[in-house]
C-alpha cells in the first residue's frame, strides 16, 4: 500500500506543488531518485536543519558552519546522513526506515513534502504506515521530529523505534570526534553530549531525547553500526539491546530506543527532540518545556509566523507559473536560508557577507522593516574606522576578512538609502554604532582574516555610510573607480590587484549610491558633503560615457595596464551584462546608449531556446591578462560565462526601467518552474524546481544544469524584480506607488496587500494591451490622481478596493 499522494501542480514525474503552491511534494517510486539532492532549509534565527527528500539531514546551533550538531554532507553523489530513524518488527526481525535513507526498499514508494518551516515524509512497509514531520519552533534551539505509526494489519504489533544522531559539536566530525563526551542526564533521562574543546561553543550541551520514553541507549557509534558497518545495516538493529555505554573516548553518537505496542488499525505518535543549549540547566529547561508543550500548537505557531511574513503581499498574474514563486517561496528562501541559516546543501558558511545580507534585507523592507533595520546596524558595526569593511564575518565571534574588494562599502549607503525610502524611517540614520579597529593590509596583501577589536569611536549610521562613500572615491586613469581585488564579481580578483585597474560596473553602482544618499546628507545639513558626492557622481557619468563606451555596449573594466575587459576587441568576455544593466539602473548612462547596450544584452547574452541569460560571453579559458580565479571555473560554469541569476535579474529590472514590457519574457526564462516541467527537463536541470539557483551552466555537456541552489541572493532580487519592476508596486513610507510594466499580452493582474489590520485589493485591467501607462484609477470608488498611482496606507481594519485601467 503506497502513501496517499495529492494532486500536484506542474508535476514533472518526480514532484509538483501542493496546497496552492505552498508546498513541494516529491514522489520517489520504485527506481526513482532525484538527480541531485532536493532539500528544505528549516530554521529560526538561532537554530535549524537541512532536510533532503530522501530523509537525510544536518542540524546546527547558532552557527551552521562552526557549530554543527550533526554532520553536513555536501556530497551530491552519495548524500550520506548523520541522522536516522529505524523501525523493527520485534516478532519477525524486519527492519526498515520511514525515509528513503539510510535503508531504502527499492520496490517501495516514499513521499516527501517540503513546506514553510517543516518537512514531512510518508512511507508504508510491513503493514505499518509511517509519517514523519520535522520542524523547529519559532523560538527554541530544538528540532522536533514527530513520527506517527498506524497499524494496517488485523493483528497486534510490537515495534521498536530507534533514533540515531552522529555528534559533531564543531566544524567537522573528523576533528571533533575525539573530544566529544556523552552522558545520560539524571534529571531528564535525555542523552547529553559536550565538546569542551570547541573554542567558541565549548560550554554548550547538545541533547537527544524521546520525550522521556527511551528505554535503551548508547553513545558509541562503533557499537551501533558494528565493525565495518554502515547506517544502511547497523549491527544494533539485529535484535541486540543497546548497551547503555556513554562517556568519553568513544566514537561518539546518540542512539535511543523505545518499544511500541499497538492494536489493529490503531495509531500512535512518538516524538524525538534534538537540540542544544547554553549549559545543562538550560538544556533541561528546554527539554521540559517541549515535553509539556502541545506540539500541534507549536507547529501552528510556525505556520502562522510564516503566513504572517509571506502573506503580506499576494499576486495573481495571468500566468500561474509566475505567481507561485513571488507568493512565498522566494522570500522563504531569502529569510530561512540567507538571513537565518546561512547554510544549504552546497555551502554551510555560517557567516554574514557584507554585501550579501544587505541585499537580502532590501527584499524584506516592505514586509519586515524591523529585520532590515536590525541588519543595517549589524553591518555598520563591521566597518573599520578607516571606512572599509569586513567582507564577511562570523557573528558569534566577530572574526572576519578584511579585503581590497571595492564594492562592499558602497552597498551600506545604497541599502540604507533604499531602506529609508521604503520604510520612511529616517531615524535609523541617528542610531550610534561603534567602528572596528585592526591591522591594515600590507602592500601586496589581498586579504587578512582576524578578530578585530571594537573601537572606542562610535558614530551615527549616517556617518558610517558617509565614511564608506568617502572611502570609495579614488579614481584610476580613466576617471573610473578602482576595482581593487574584485567588485561584485569576486572572481575578477586580478584585474586591478596592482592598484590601477578600474571597474565600469562599480562606476554605475557608485553613482547610484552617491545620488541616492546625497539627499539624505542635504536633509541633515551636510550640504558640503552632498555637493561633493553629487559632483563626483557627475564626473563618473562623464567618464563612463566618455571612456567606457565600446561602440555598441559598455566595457566591463580596465586592467592595471589599461587593457579593456568586456570589449568587442576581447576574444573572451566580449560583453558583460551588469555593465549594461546598471547603465540603466543607475540613471547615469546616456539614454540612447543605455538602450543600445540593453539591445546588445538581448542579442548577445539571452538564449531563449536554451532558457539561459548569460553573465558574459565568451567564457574565460586562455585570457591574458589574467582576470583572476574566475578562470578556475570551467568555461560556462558559474561566474565564468554561465547564467548568474543575480545579474540576469538586474537585466530584467533594466528592461523594465526602459519601459519595455517584454522584460517579462526574460523573467519567464528565469522562472525556475520552466526548468522542470517534464521528466527530461528535470534530468537536465537536476536541482530543486522550487527554489532559485544561483547559476545555470551554459556550455555542453552540462548546458542547462542548475548549479548552486538555496544559498543565493538571486531569490531576493527576483522578488524585487517581479514586484517592483514588472508589477510596478513599491512602498514609499506610508504610500504605495503603482506603475506596472507588463507584457502587452497580459489582460491584467491582481494584487492583495496587507497593511496593519487593513487589506488592499488592487485589480489592474489592460484592455488596450499596453506595457506601461495608467489611464484611469479608482480608490474605494474615488478617482485619485494617476501617473503614477499613489495609495496612502492606513492601519485601520478595513478592506480597500483599487481598480486601475492601463492604456
Amino acid at each position: 500500500m503506497a502513501p496517499t499522494v495529492p494532486d500536484l501542480e506542474y508535476f514533472n514525474g518526480l514532484g509538483g506543488f501542493a496546497d496552492g503552491g505552498r508546498d513541494y511534494v516529491t514522489i520517489l517510486g520504485p527506481g526513482c531518485s532525484t538527480p541531485a539532492p532536493w532539500i528544505n532549509v528549516i530554521a529560526n534565527p538561532a537554530f535549524g536543519f537541512l532536510a533532503a527528500t530522501e530523509g537525510s539531514g544536518s542540524t546546527w546551533s547558532l552557527n551552521s558552519r562552526e557549530n554543527q550538531v550533526t554532520p553536513w554532507s555536501n556530497n551530491p553523489v552519495a548524500d550520506r546522513t548523520g541522522e536516522a530513524f529505524y523501525l523493527r518488527d520485534e516478532e519477525t526481525g524486519a527492519v526498515w526506515t520511514p525515509t528513503a535513507l539510510p535503508m531504502r526498499d527499492d520496490a517501495a514508494t516514499y513521499v516527501a513534502r517540503h513546506g514553510r518551516g517543516f518537512s514531512s515524509f510518508s512511507h508504508t512497509a510491513n503493514g505499518i504506515a509511517a509519517e514523519l514531520v520535522q520542524y523547529v519552533p519559532v523560538d527554541g534551539a530544538i528540532k522536533i521530529s514527530r513520527l506517527t505509526l498506524r497499524n494496517l494489519t488485523s493483528r497486534p504489533r510490537r515495534i521498536s523505534l530507534t533514533a540515531y544522531a552522529e555528534w559533531v559539536l564543531g566544524r567537522a566530525r573528523s576533528a571533533t570526534a575525539p573530544f566529544v563526551a556523552t552522558a545520560i542526564d539524571d534529571e531528564t533521562g535525555a542523552l547529553f553530549a559536550r565538546n569542551p574543546w570547541n573554542a567558541d561553543f565549548g560550554g554548550r550541551v547538545a541533547f537527544l531525547d524521546m520525550a522521556g520514553r527511551q528505554s535503551e541507549w548508547t553513545g558509541d557509534r562503533r557499537e551501533f553500526i558494528g565493525r565495518n558497518g554502515t547506517l544502511a545495516d547497523p549491527a544494533a538493529l539485529r535484535g541486540v539491546p543497546l548497551s547503555g555505554l556513554v562517556g568519553a573516548g568513544l566514537d561518539p553518537c546518540g542512539a535511543l530506543r523505545t518499544q511500541i505496542e499497538f492494536r489493529p488499525n490503531a495509531s500512535i505518535e512518538r516524538v524525538v527532540f534534538l537540540g542544544e543549549e547554553n549549559d545543562a540547566a538550560d538544556a533541561r529547561d528546554l527539554i521540559s518545556r517541549f515535553r509539556a508543550a502541545d506540539l500541534n500548537v507549536v507547529l501552528a505557531e510556525v505556520t502562522r509566523s510564516w503566513d504572517d511574513i509571506l502573506g503580506a503581499v499576494e499576486v495573481r498574474p495571468p500566468d500561474r507559473s509566475m505567481d507561485i514563486m513571488p507568493n512565498g517561496w522566494l522570500l522563504y528562501q531569502t529569510l530561512a536560508c540567507l538571513v537565518w541559516a546561512r547554510a544549504a546543501f552546497y555551502q554551510a558558511s555560517g557567516a554574514c557577507g557584507f554585501r550579501d545580507q544587505l541585499q537580502d534585507g532590501m527584499a524584506l523592507v516592505a514586509i519586515r522593516p524591523d529585520m532590515t533595520r536590525a541588519h543595517l546596524l549589524r553591518a555598520a558595526a563591521r566597518q573599520f574606522v578607516e571606512g572599509d569593511v569586513q567582507q564577511w564575518w562570523l557573528p558569534h565571534s566577530g572574526r572576519g576578512v578584511r579585503t581590497r574588494i571595492s564594492d562592499d562599502r558602497a552597498w551600506l549607503a545604497y541599502a540604507t538609502a533604499y531602506y529609508v525610502a521604503v520604510s520612511g524611517d529616517a531615524n535609523v540614520l541617528d542610531e550610534r554604532v561603534p567602528f572596528l579597529e585592526g591591522q591594515r593590509l600590507n602592500a601586496g596583501e589581498y586579504e587578512s582574516f582576524f578578530p578585530p577589536a571594537v573601537s572606542d569611536e562610535a558614530a551615527s549610521v549616517f556617518e558610517h555610510c558617509a565614511r564608506a562613500l568617502d572611502h570609495s572615491l579614488a579614481l584610476g586613469g580613466h576617471g573610473l573607480p578602482l576595482i581593487g581585488t574584485g567588485d561584485w564579481n569576486d572572481g575578477m580578483n586580478r584585474v586591478g590587484d596592482q592598484g590601477a585597474g578600474e571597474s565600469v560596473w562599480l562606476g554605475w553602482f557608485l553613482h547610484a549610491a552617491l545620488t541616492a544618499f546625497a539627499p539624505l546628507a542635504q536633509a541633515r545639513g551636510e550640504g558640503e558633503r552632498a555637493a561633493r558626492w553629487q559632483q563626483h557622481a557627475e564626473g563618473l557619468s562623464a567618464a563612463l560615457d566618455g571612456e567606457a563606451w565600446d561602440g555598441d555596449w559598455y566595457r566591463r573594466a580596465f586592467f592595471d595596464d589599461g587593457t579593456p575587459l568586456g570589449s568587442a576587441a576581447n576574444a573572451e568576455c566580449r560583453i558583460d551584462s551588469i555593465a549594461q544593466s546598471w547603465a540603466v539602473l543607475s540613471g547615469a548612462g546616456d539614454p540612447a546608449r543605455a538602450r543600445r547596450a540593453m539591445a546588445a544584452i538581448e542579442r548577445e547574452l539571452i538564449r531563449p531556446g536554451e532558457g539561459l541569460a548569460l553573465l558574459f560571453t565568451p567564457p574565460f579559458d586562455k585570457s591574458s591578462p589574467d582576470p583572476g580565479y574566475i578562470m578556475g571555473y570551467p568555461p560556462g560554469i558559474r561566474e565564468n560565462g554561465g547564467q548568474y541569476t543575480h545579474a540576469a535579474l538586474w537585466s530584467v529590472m533594466a528592461f523594465a526601467a526602459l519601459g519595455e514590457g517584454d522584460e517579462a519574457a526574460l523573467f519567464w526564462i528565469l522562472n525556475l518552474i520552466k526548468h522542470a516541467r517534464t521528466r527530461s527537463d528535470v534530468l537536465r536541470y537536476k536541482v530543486e524546481p522550487y527554489v532559485l539557483a544561483a547559476d545555470i551552466y551554459a556550455e555542453p555537456p552540462h548546458a542547462g544544469r542548475g548549479g548552486w541552489t538555496w544559498y543565493t541572493g538571486s531569490a531576493g532580487w527576483m522578488q524585487q524584480a517581479g514586484m517592483e519592476s514588472i508589477l510596478g508596486l513599491r512602498k514609499e513610507g506610508n504610500q504605495l506607488r503603482l506603475d506596472p510594466c507588463i507584457p502587452k499580452g497580459w489582460p491584467g493582474f491582481e494584487l492583495t496587500i496587507r497593511h496593519g489590520a487593513g487589506r488592499y485589493r488592487i485589480v489592474v485591467e489592460n484592455p488596450d494591451r499596453v506595457s506601461r501607462g495608467i489611464a484611469s484609477a479608482t480608490h474605494d470608488g474615488l478617482a485619485p490622481p494617476v501617473k503614477p498611482l499613489l495609495i496612502t496606507l492606513e492601519e485601520a481594519r478595513q478592506d480597500h478596493s483599487i481598480h486601475v485601467r492601463q492604456g
